[in-house]
């Protein structure tokens, strides 16, 4: 059975508490929340024989076949690998399986994740479905960026936002998740992690505060001139070209931020906040917004998975960035 976590207390109350369903629910918020863990127990209790006031019994046969990922009314839809889109062939199997007469006779129960892998045409496939679904069929969609969705989607369904935990809400979660990691490293985890708990461990399976200790030590040698782009390029070759490109276009973003208001609050997390603001000390403005306009176009390609050159995009960014405290 999915998690139930604590954040999300009072948001289950109000989505598995309602006396009557909607047939279209979009639970929307930031990725590394929980959002799919609330949709899967929400399925679960939607298609529960025997539930036990706001939680599904977890012993009728309905409850076993979904746990044995048989279930017969149940479908999940998610792109065919990851990270591409959903396709509109996808769908048409979808909207097949939703005009079907309920096999348990219960509910039918739909999970679609992200929604907005779905290009125009699988959106406009799908939304006869999400107007006017066939029999007792309900459909969770969940999304963590709504503002890509098409309008005729969004207004299809009833509108969930799933926020963001609290800082001290994600900090004990994380404490619980991850006893033998220091406090400080918690905290560090979390702000890398824009807040999401989730995304949090993710990145401390994945090694990320080493890797981040790893890039921010090579921009500071770049910038003394104790290694070449090229170099410094290659040793990064192993490490996530969207997690670079994250920090980067933070670090970019923090350099215009203090460039307009001279606030040295503003400038970012411990390790790169003397760079900040040497470099936007350093560069001119319209240098700034240059390299900024060029790291997004080249972050766009890299979330499409565009068959990029790694070495050699890392190295025209690091001679861009190498350059900028003379672009003044």
């Amino acid at each position: 059975m999915a998690e139930a976590y604590p954040w999300q207390a009072a948001l289950w109350q109000q989505l598995a508490g309602r006396s009557q369903h909607a047939h279209a629910y979009l639970l929307h918020g930031p990725a590394g929340i929980g959002k799919r863990a609330l949709a899967e127990r929400l399925m679960a209790l939607l298609l529960c024989q025997r539930p036990q006031g706001l939680a599904a019994c977890g012993e009728c046969k309905s409850c076993h076949l979904l746990a044995a990922g048989s279930h017969p009314d149940n479908y999940v839809l998610e792109p065919e690998e990851a990270d591409k889109a959903i396709r509109v062939d996808q769908v048409r199997d979808l909207v097949s399986f939703v005009v079907q007469t309920a096999q348990l006779a219960g509910r039918k129960v739909v999970l679609i994740e992200p929604v907005e892998a779905m290009n125009i045409n699988a959106s406009n496939a799908l939304l006869k479905s999400l107007e006017e679904p066939s029999g007792n069929t309900v459909l969770l969609l969940i999304s963590h960026q709504p503002s890509r969705l098409l309008p005729t989607v969004k207004s299809r369904c009833v509108q969930q936002a799933c926020p963001l935990p609290s800082a001290a809400d994600s900090l004990a979660w994380l404490r619980q998740t991850l006893p033998t990691s220091p406090e400080a490293e918690l905290q560090e985890l979390l702000a890398l992690a824009a807040g999401s708990p989730l995304t949090a461990v993710q990145m401390h399976e994945q090694g990320v505060i080493a890797q981040r200790a790893q890039v921010v030590d090579g921009v500071k040698k770049l910038l003394k001139g104790q290694i070449a782009p090229s170099q410094l390029a290659e040793s990064w070759n192993p490490l996530s070209l969207q997690l670079l490109f994250d920090w980067f276009c933070q670090w970019s973003q923090l350099m215009l931020r203090y460039q307009l208001t001279r606030d040295e609050a503003g400038l970012g997390p411990e390790d790169m906040r003397k760079v900040v603001q040497y470099l936007a000390d350093k560069a001119g403005q319209s240098k700034v917004l240059e390299i900024q306009d060029w790291l997004l176009a080249q972050r766009q390609k890299v979330l499409g998975k565009a068959n990029l050159n790694r070495v050699l995009l890392l190295e025209a960014l690091l001679v861009q960035w190498a350059s900028l405290p003379s672009a003044g």
